[in-house]
């Protein structure tokens, strides 16, 4: 198995597990994005990427999602375990260069960030 994948283990999908998230976990807010955490009982980390009801059409956020699920499945292996998390994107510039550098504020802010394997 391929360490640099997203496998369906490391998805927050279950509906009250997000909830959970939304309602108990530590807020971290950036630019056009926001970090909810809470720790889990599990070795991985598992990570949902949701946006607010006005974010333009599915394309634009189909388009918003894959670029923030490929800077996770890149960058993943600089952050701490055992964390479930909820990433709230807003509309905005959409590039890879810009949302690896606010998903990276956002990681430094919560902790989660080391620079071990960059």
């Amino acid at each position: 198995m391929k360490c640099s994948g997203f496998p369906k283990a490391e998805r927050l999908r279950r509906s009250a597990a997000i909830q959970r998230v939304f309602r108990k976990g530590k807020k971290y807010y950036g630019e056009r994005i926001k970090l909810f955490i809470l720790q889990n009982e599990h070795k991985t980390n598992r990570v949902v990427f949701t946006f607010p009801k006005n974010y333009g059409n599915a394309v634009e956020r189909n388009y918003s999602r894959r670029l923030c699920r490929e800077v996770y499945r890149r960058y993943k292996r600089n952050l701490a375990f055992g964390y479930d998390m909820a990433i709230l994107i807003f509309p905005g510039n959409d590039s890879f260069p810009e949302r690896k550098k606010h998903l990276e504020i956002l990681f430094r802010k919560a902790g989660l960030w080391s620079d071990i394997h960059e």
